[in-house]
């Protein structure tokens, strides 16, 4: 995959402020619509199939079983499902009474709406005619729960088979707060651009800079200057993917010299929008990729053609 220098415009989980996230009726959306990327997550069931998820399994906020109520928390993880079980789930409506809910209140319910397979959004892309999108997958992984997914090996192995039976190597990146997965990427198909999520602030930060995490897979980047561009170049990485919140215009440049492309997440606010693209990120993702289509074509910067199609 050509890591040019165009902006890249991604829907993240499929533009879950629009349409329930990660499922296919997000994904068609946000095709029609027009994005250069689909952003989305990956976990693996007991059966060994890849499934679109950003929880490492069913999701209390999302999962409702046959008799139409949500799953209890913390919902049972998808290592321990075979997938026709995670079929019997209908994610198509937010709990009302969440705090999900109340941070998305426009998203639009889809009744019926189950999670997809990995294959299934290959399949709507292919089906959709667009030749251009772009997969940024991320692994859902966490080293402090190694129960609640395959370990690192099995995990990239299956997600590499899928990708690679599919044909669409070159179009994926593969990215992941888990560094181990990365690494893993790298070795086995050193083709795939590999994306590091980092994040510094909130109450679960998963990368700081005068130490190695459980996440970074042994990388210090108090051995790299304090740098997280410099850790993640020297790691092998060919996008850096922070939260918006931890970036600098300085940060930008620095990554820029080192010839990495800066990916920021997740934005959904205009003001925010062209803040970053002021300061030189290459790539925003976002929960309202309409919004910042707007944001991107103000900005002068040529919008993604959409390629209308159904679920």
């Amino acid at each position: 995959m050509a890591l040019d220098s165009a902006f890249d415009l991604e829907a993240h989980r499929g533009g879950r402020a629009l349409l329930p996230e990660n499922t296919l009726p997000a994904f068609a959306n946000a095709l029609s619509m027009g994005v250069d990327t689909l952003e989305l997550d990956v976990g693996v069931t007991a059966d060994g199939e890849v499934v679109v998820s950003h929880e490492r399994g069913l999701n209390p906020d999302l999962a409702r079983d046959a008799a139409g109520g949500y799953v209890a928390a913390p919902g049972t993880p998808f290592v321990k499902l075979r997938l026709d079980e995670v079929r019997t789930y209908d994610v198509g409506q937010i709990r009302p009474d969440s705090p999900y809910a109340k941070q998305f209140p426009e998203q639009r319910a889809v009744e019926g709406t189950r999670i997809p397979t990995l294959k299934e959004v290959f399949a709507l892309v292919e089906k959709s005619g667009n030749t251009r999108v772009r997969f940024n997958i991320e692994t859902k992984i966490d080293p402090n729960h190694p129960d609640e997914s395959p370990d690192p090996q099995a995990f990239v192995a299956r997600l590499l088979g899928v990708i690679d039976a599919a044909g669409f190597s070159d179009r994926v990146m593969i990215q992941s707060f888990d560094w181990r997965t990365l690494l893993l990427v790298q070795k086995q198909a050193p083709k795939l651009p590999t994306v590091y999520l980092t994040l510094q602030r909130g109450s679960a930060p998963t990368n700081a800079l005068d130490r190695a995490t459980d996440w970074t897979a042994g990388f210090n980047p108090a051995d790299h200057g304090g740098s997280l561009p410099r850790t993640i170049k020297a790691a092998g990485g060919a996008i850096w993917s922070p939260y918006f919140g931890d970036v600098t215009a300085a940060l930008v440049k620095e990554a820029h010299e080192l010839g990495l492309r800066v990916v920021v997440w997740t934005v959904n606010k205009a003001d925010d929008m062209a803040r970053m693209i002021e300061i030189g990120v290459d790539g925003i993702i976002s929960d309202r990729p309409d919004l910042l289509r707007q944001v991107a074509g103000d900005k002068g910067i040529a919008l993604p053609a959409g390629t209308p199609v159904s679920p």
